[in-house]
């Protein structure tokens, strides 16, 4: 049976750039498992690898299929058997992280999302600083970040939580949920159209794995208990994507004990500070040392809380070098394709010259 792959979030700008690939199906990456992949086509599952081409143009590990691309892929003269992935479509949206440990490489948790559940629980897990960072990510992904906060029949203080939530939102819709009773399980399918993708993302052990499995109607997704520490267990290994029955396509990430930043946006999540900075002194205001900064007056004042101003100034610096290392990333990828920015600087000239007919 042919595979409709609307129902797997295929468009019509997709389609158009699909279209300049001759000979090439088109499939989206379902799971990934190292150098395998997963993808669906019009003729159904097939398993892929990278071909050598692509991995010889790749720079770092966000230049690789992740789970959500489109990709392009080759059969050979069969539609059955293991297919190779020739390129990776543009992506509309990506949440990225910068990788755990000490190699700062871009790491991609998702791609061509429409809308990211960023899940925390109301009870052990639940941090409003983590929550900035997350909505930061979010923001800067291009996807619309809902909060979504679990375990809600667990927290005594649920409404106090809840209210400091969405406080710390700035605009993003938040939700309570309870897999008990499956409270918010209607608010949450509001954002599970048909056609579009809901990536899950948050630490162990917040329930997504749970969520994931009420929204399906059945337990597919292994699900765990929370470590008398109070830190989640790893039930998620890796990422994949599933087609909801009732229409939807949602990713499932396994729980991140950190989130490093790449790139973010903090104007979204801190749409208070950037308003209170409109009236410091100087435009380029830092606001930790510059006198006339409105933004260290209203902390002097009690009108913005300490913990928030600290987690701004925190994220900020950590953005500043993350650009230097992304500036150093570019210029590695310029010499690799050019030897450099001098020759990359000869070989456009040499091109408008063609171009121009001289």
């Amino acid at each position: 049976m042919e595979i409709n792959l609307k129902d797997y979030g295929l468009d019509d700008c997709i389609s158009r750039d699909a279209a300049l690939y001759d000979g090439l199906d088109i499939a989206r990456i379902t799971t990934q498992h190292h150098d395998i992949y997963g993808a669906i086509s019009q003729y159904g599952e097939t398993i892929a690898r990278v071909s050598g081409g692509l991995s010889h143009r790749a720079i770092g590990s966000g230049d690789y299929p992740a789970v959500g691309d489109w990709v392009m892929i080759d059969r050979g003269n069969t539609s059955a058997g293991e297919a190779v992935i020739r390129s990776i479509l543009p992506r509309k949206s990506v949440f990225q992280r910068r990788a755990a440990g000490t190699s700062g490489a871009l790491q991609v948790v998702a791609s061509n999302i429409d809308t990211v559940f960023l899940c925390m629980a109301l009870g052990g897990d639940y941090n409003l600083r983590r929550l900035e960072r997350y909505l930061s990510v979010a923001w800067d992904s291009g996807a619309t970040p809902v909060v979504v906060l679990t375990k809600a029949d667990t927290c005594q203080n649920a409404p106090a939580r809840i209210s400091a939530a969405s406080a710390a939102s700035s605009g993003a819709d938040v939700v309570a949920t309870s897999a008990a009773d499956g409270t918010g399980y209607t608010a949450l399918k509001r954002y599970l159209l048909k056609g579009k993708t809901v990536a899950f993302v948050g630490s162990s052990g917040v329930g997504k794995s749970t969520l994931i499995n009420g929204l399906l109607g059945r337990d597919v997704l292994e699900t765990r208990a929370v470590r008398q520490d109070g830190r989640g267990r790893h039930t998620t290994t890796h990422r994949q994507l599933m087609l909801l029955p009732g229409g939807g396509i949602v990713i499932d990430t396994p729980g991140m004990r950190e989130l490093q930043l790449f790139s973010a946006d903090l104007s979204k999540t801190f749409e208070d500070i950037q308003a209170l900075a409109l009236s410091c002194r100087f435009a380029d205001c830092t606001h930790t040392v510059e006198p006339g900064c409105a933004v260290r007056r209203a902390l002097e004042t009690g009108q913005l809380a300490s913990g928030r101003y600290e987690s701004y100034i925190k994220l900020q610096k950590e953005l500043i070098y993350s650009g230097l290392d992304a500036r150093r990333i570019e210029e590695e990828k310029i010499k690799n394709m050019f030897g450099g920015k001098k020759a990359m600087k000869r070989a456009l000239d040499d091109v408008k010259k063609k171009n121009s007919g001289q």
